[in-house]
């Protein structure tokens, strides 16, 4: 059996400078706090508070004196309560996911409806949300209804969606609502590492009989990544640890596709290799 790797996976930029800007802190200061999960991966979050990273929900669970903002970045209301409370800060937010905040920021200031192609929920988004003082929504559905004042609209994306599942909502979107809008603005904030690794998943896709997508199942990049995979006519499957792998997976199998999320780091991707070499 044959084991083939994407030939681009795991750790993106950001996620890399989140997980090392948090390392060298505890290093430095013993222990500090993260608000929320610094990446979507369980081993990761867990080999960090080893090192003296305690996850909290909220600001006032926060037992130590420093604080961290995690990769997807959160509200400018965040930051003013941290300073309020007198916390040091260590602000791991993504560069990309910046951006992102600075363009829902300058496109609400202009007069637009800031429409955001994302998960409500997800911990970017409620960032972003926050960013453009109440102007904007998240979906993923292109024909919600909403009001547009000043027939003025803005999109744009999550990072971690793919730019062509954001270039078909934006479509979708200005088809319905066209008579609605005098001005309009698309700003792509998608992230290219993130498209990177889609199109990496789906050209390994088209060639092997299996894919196995390792990363967190808190993971939106991850998801799409095994959606990616599947939507290419491949049985796949996607996991957190090697231990998940199951033997009649491999049955009859010749070349097994590997990839993994953008918060998937090394050692498990290594790990999940090693199974696989083993029950071949």
């Amino acid at each position: 059996m044959e084991i083939i790797r994407a030939k681009v996976l795991g750790f993106c930029f950001g996620v890399k400078r989140a997980v090392d800007l948090v390392e060298e802190e505890t290093e430095q200061r013993g222990s500090l706090s993260t608000l929320g999960f610094v990446v979507h991966n369980p081993s990761v979050v867990e080999d960090l508070s080893q090192k003296g990273a305690k996850v909290v929900k909220s600001l006032e669970e926060v037992p130590t004196d420093t604080v961290t903002i995690t990769a997807h970045g959160v509200a400018p209301a965040v930051y003013k309560k941290v300073k309020e409370m007198g916390l040091n800060l260590v602000d791991a937010t993504c560069p990309i996911v910046s951006k992102s905040q600075k363009a829902a920021y300058e496109l609400a200031e202009e007069g637009f409806k800031v429409v955001i192609y994302g998960e409500e929920n997800h911990p970017e988004m409620r960032g972003v949300l926050g960013w453009s003082k109440g102007q904007s929504i998240a979906t993923m559905d292109p024909e919600i209804e909403i009001d547009i004042p000043r027939r003025k609209v803005a999109l744009i994306a999550q990072t971690t969606k793919s730019e062509e599942s954001f270039a078909e909502f934006v479509g979708k979107f200005v088809a319905k609502n066209l008579g609605l809008i005098n001005e309009l603005r698309v700003i792509n904030t998608t992230c290219p590492e993130t498209d990177e690794r889609y199109d990496a998943a789906k050209e390994l896709a088209k060639t092997v009989d299996l894919m196995i997508v390792v990363g967190g199942k808190n993971s939106a990049n991850t998801r799409k990544l095994a959606h990616t995979c599947d939507s290419q006519g491949v049985e796949t499957h996607q996991v957190e640890t090697a231990d998940e792998i199951e033997r009649q997976w491999l049955v009859g199998r010749e070349r097994v596709g590997v990839t993994a999320g953008a918060s998937t780091p090394d050692s498990a991707i290594e790990e999940v290799e090693k199974r696989l070499r083993s029950m071949a």
